[in-house]
């Protein structure tokens, strides 16, 4: 009985030494993420969006207990882009063309408090890439009534790889919702929308203008600029396909991108 009590304790005190150094329970819930996006949940394609729920608990909110503290909500976002990257395939073909993923910037912008035992969806979905990155947006949803409470874009930088190669190997592909990109951006956003309502599958709000940032519209998803690079290694056909998918440039996206700029800028001479 002594013995079994000593053992009690010392798995007791190992599991508060885990939970101090390395917080345990945040590496559980992450490899429950990982389990469920890769086992569990529907596939999507990589311009649909996908969700995860979130409850703000007694050890998200701020000193005064008021409402979930700004910090966690990046954290929250760990668990969203992992479940992005598992069920569109994301991760997997970055790694497997020879390169990785890292987050390079974030900005949020909030509009409400959460409150605690409050419940929240996170709404994931790409806003646009380039050569060397790829451009998220991350909703933080009421689910009763879809009020969103803050909005955060963030900068995935790839190195090794294209990420136009990258975009060019999963654009073609089928969501399990029988969601297939097609030639028409406008057309795919129609009928996408429909089959969703239809079935409850994952929607494709990518292709929606309606949800872009500030409430700006794009064109559509069309081609971007003239300027817009042709994906290296794919075939004119797969490369024109690519390009007519392409969200444009939101304008306020392209305006952080020019803020990011100007700081890598000042960091590199020394401000």
């Amino acid at each position: 009985m002594e013995q079994l009590c000593y053992l009690a304790l010392s798995v007791l005190l190992a599991i508060v030494v885990m939970y101090g150094l390395l917080e345990l329970h945040y590496f559980l819930r992450m490899c429950l993420c990982v389990v469920l996006a890769r086992f569990v949940k529907r596939r999507g394609h990589i311009l649909d969006a996908t969700t995860v729920n979130g409850l703000c608990l007694t050890n998200d909110v701020d000193t005064l207990l008021y409402h979930m503290n700004n910090a966690r909500y990046f954290r929250e976002l760990d668990f969203a882009r992992v479940d992005f990257y598992e069920r569109t395939n994301l991760y997997r073909t970055i790694t497997g063309m020879g390169g990785s993923v890292f987050q390079g910037a974030a900005t949020i912008r909030y509009r409400r408090f959460i409150r605690p035992f409050h419940r929240f969806n996170i709404v994931s979905r790409i806003i646009y890439w380039d050569e060397q990155s790829l451009f998220m947006e991350h909703r933080f949803v009421r689910p009763s009534d879809k009020f969103v409470h803050c909005i955060a874009i963030c900068r995935q930088r790839v190195i090794d790889v294209s990420m136009e190669a990258v975009m060019a190997e999963l654009l073609p592909r089928t969501s399990s919702n029988g969601f297939r990109a097609t030639a028409s951006p406008s057309l795919a956003a129609s009928s996408s929308a429909a089959t969703t309502a239809a079935a409850g599958g994952i929607s494709n709000p990518a292709m929606d203008t309606s949800l872009a940032e500030n409430g700006h519209g794009t064109n559509g998803g069309g081609a971007t600029s003239a300027g817009a690079a042709v994906v290296s290694g794919a075939t004119p056909t797969t490369a024109a396909h690519c390009l007519k998918l392409k969200p444009s440039l939101p304008p306020e996206l392209s305006k952080w991108i020019e803020y990011n700029d100007m700081s890598s800028k000042n960091l590199r001479s020394g401000c």
